[in-house]
């Protein structure tokens, strides 16, 4: 019986099919696009099933409880529930393969859609609220299933494998906000309240890309890079040399990258998660609220091609200050828009989603260099669970600002946030400067 140290041992110790990707670098590369084909492939669908809750969430708990004190509680808590299945499926990732784990968190998605699903039929919110904890799998797998075409890529490349992988979550994020009329009336003809409808999509999408996962990631590119990796160190008499300088340097980056992440995250969610409540009270319907986060999500997802380039290209550091001012731009235009004007608040929104866009792959990228196969899937399914955290925690404060304050307050305190980026980075550069002296 193999175990995960098995896969860290040596060359000569290692399975014969294990071996002939370590000696063939062609074998190697051609399992790299195989891997980026079938996380492509769930992606898609992960998307679809992604877009439900970030659509209609809100207004589904509005609905049911009566109140928009806690309109932003289903984003808290699906985001809450991302985070512990993040924490799962980095374990899970590490200790048994990439394969494994995101197929669990996709497949416990799916159930967790299916749950929301009757809640809403039964207009029962303690049904809702578990439910909600557990389709939060669904989210967090959706976001780790980036680091997986990050395993065989090059360093050069890791920002492109990670842009491949988000940009195909487009086609179906972006058609899930605009599939909630067409599934709203769906719903209403089983018997099912329209707002569940959405979620429907989800149970589907999430299940399917957990299957896809499960038969077509093999070999597990985790495991082979764990293999590739515990091989040249064998072979490096070097390698101890520069441990601690490394070992300094990852940390850092470690802290940079996560950082960047969290606070693009919790500005994001919180601007998002309230604006079809804002929308709602403002006389726009259901279609005109799934064409702005139909635009919100297509600009979180549709750049990401060019985004990893530029990241490759010009550097994670530059690209993270971007997100810092591109997020404060969308929260003062978001502030500022008119409430009649569908079209201001198409372009803040999807200013927003570049602006995280931006923080999630230059800070992605930046883990990715700052850590190695042995440590890899744990650190990202750790620091996945800060994102998940900050995501609850923006969810649920966004709807208490509002109710006591207004959307205005909550945009101008995400643009705010967004700037604690920049000194961030340049603490950053400034210890990197400080090393190399």
């Amino acid at each position: 019986m193999k175990t995960k140290n098995s896969f860290n041992s040596p060359k000569n110790q290692q399975p014969l099919w294990l071996n002939s990707y370590i000696n063939s670098p062609e074998k190697h590369k051609q399992l790299q696009r195989r891997t980026l084909l079938t996380v492509v492939l769930s992606q898609i669908f992960g998307g679809a099933g992604l877009a439900a809750g970030v659509t209609v969430g809100a207004l589904l708990a509005q609905e049911m409880l009566g109140t928009d004190s806690y309109a932003g509680v289903p984003t808290a808590l699906f985001t809450l529930g991302s985070a512990g299945a993040a924490l799962l499926v980095g374990w899970l990732s590490q200790r048994h393969g990439r394969r494994l784990g995101l197929a669990t968190g996709f497949l416990s998605g799916g159930i967790g859609a299916v749950g929301v699903v009757l809640a809403a039929d039964l207009n029962n919110i303690v049904l809702l609220f578990l439910s909600l904890l557990v389709y939060g799998a669904g989210t967090a797998t959706n976001l780790q299933a980036r680091y997986a075409g990050t395993d065989l890529a090059s360093p050069a490349k890791r920002a492109t494998a990670v842009s491949i992988a988000m940009v195909s979550t487009t086609l179906g994020a972006v058609a899930g906000p605009n599939l909630v009329e067409p599934m709203g009336q769906f719903a209403k003809a089983i018997g099912v309240p329209a707002l569940a409808g959405p979620f429907i999509l989800g149970a589907v999408a999430y299940i399917l890309a957990g299957l896809v996962l499960l038969v077509f990631l093999r070999p597990d590119p985790l495991l082979v890079a764990s293999a590739i990796a515990a091989t040249q160190k064998s072979n490096d008499a070097t390698l101890s040399n520069n441990r601690q300088d490394n070992l300094a340097k990852n940390q850092r980056g470690v802290i940079v990258g996560a950082t960047v992440m969290i606070l693009t995250q919790i500005v994001m969610t919180s601007i998002m998660t309230m604006t079809p409540v804002h929308m709602r009270h403002h006389g726009h319907g259901l279609s005109q609220v799934g064409l702005v986060i139909g635009f919100h999500i297509g600009a979180m997802y549709l750049p990401s091609l060019i985004t990893g380039i530029l990241v490759d290209k010009i550097g994670r550091t530059a690209i993270a200050v971007a997100a810092g001012t591109t997020l404060l731009a969308a929260g003062i235009l978001s502030a500022v828009a008119s409430t009649d004007s569908v079209t201001m608040l198409i372009i803040a929104l999807a200013l927003l989603g570049l602006g995280w866009n931006f923080g999630l792959i230059s800070g992605t990228a930046i883990i990715v260099d700052s850590t190695n196969s042995a440590n890899r899937a744990k650190i990202q399914g750790s620091i996945d669970v800060l994102i998940a955290l900050a995501g609850a925690l923006g969810g649920v404060l966004s709807g208490m600002i509002v109710d006591h304050f207004s959307f205005a307050t909550l945009s101008y305190a995400g643009a705010l946030l967004a700037l604690h980026l920049i000194p961030v980075i340049l603490w950053s550069r400034s210890n990197r400067n400080q090393a190399t002296q």
